[in-house]
């Protein structure tokens, strides 16, 4: 499938194939739910806790005797039924890591930018980066692009210019082709790959097949 390349300016500077196997994807919903909370899950720490009884500090003496008082048996100030006592079935560290093998993650991929590209929000760039590590330069070229919400800007390699660049920009990131995965490209309105970043991902992409 063909695609037009613009420049840092909006104009058409050329254009280029977008690989089938890539842009040209049935997205499934149900699958890309799955992958998507994959990387979700696995981006949590899991360091969530709360202190038992055992772990509450104090406690250690028994209120008053156990017959005699009128009140209710008690034998330690940090039951969960008291106040400043311990927390019962509170969430505890774990892992929340999910797997999911390499070659549906591929297809997610796949999937999630066929699903872009299919509404128009995929834009290949003709882009060396920037001269600067400037907000303003930045702002300028993507209000020249007309680009609207959160925006995903993939290049083939990293670019410190342009992420300083991007700091104070809301909604704004980039990544390298070989960090992107199919939540980043989903959680972004309109994903941006330079000329380069979709040669090497398309060269990324034929090396993972023969494998």
């Amino acid at each position: 499938m063909e695609t037009v390349i613009l420049n840092s300016k909006g104009q058409e500077a050329g254009k280029m194939n977008l690989p089938d196997s890539l842009f040209g994807e049935k997205p499934n919903p149900h699958f890309l739910h799955e992958a998507v909370t994959m990387y979700l899950s696995n981006r949590r720490s899991g360091n969530h806790a709360t202190k038992t009884r055992s772990d509450v500090s104090g406690g250690g003496h028994k209120p008053w005797k156990q017959k005699g008082t009128g009140r209710a048996r008690a034998g330690s100030t940090r039951s969960p039924l008291w106040r400043k006592g311990g927390v019962i079935f509170g969430p505890h560290k774990r892992s929340h890591r999910k797997e999911m093998p390499e070659a549906k993650r591929r297809l997610a991929l796949a999937q999630a930018l066929s699903a872009k590209y299919a509404e128009g929000n995929v834009m290949v760039l003709d882009f060396a980066g920037l001269q600067e590590a400037k907000t303003k330069f930045l702002c300028e070229m993507l209000r020249t692009l007309k680009t609207e919400g959160r925006v995903l800007i993939v290049s083939d390699k990293a670019d410190d210019k342009l992420k300083i660049a991007g700091q104070n920009i809301p909604g704004f990131s980039c990544c390298r082709t070989g960090d992107i995965n199919a939540y980043e490209i989903l959680n972004h309105k309109k994903a941006i790959f330079t000329k380069d970043a979709v040669d090497s991902l398309s060269a990324l992409w034929k090396e993972g097949k023969k494998k």
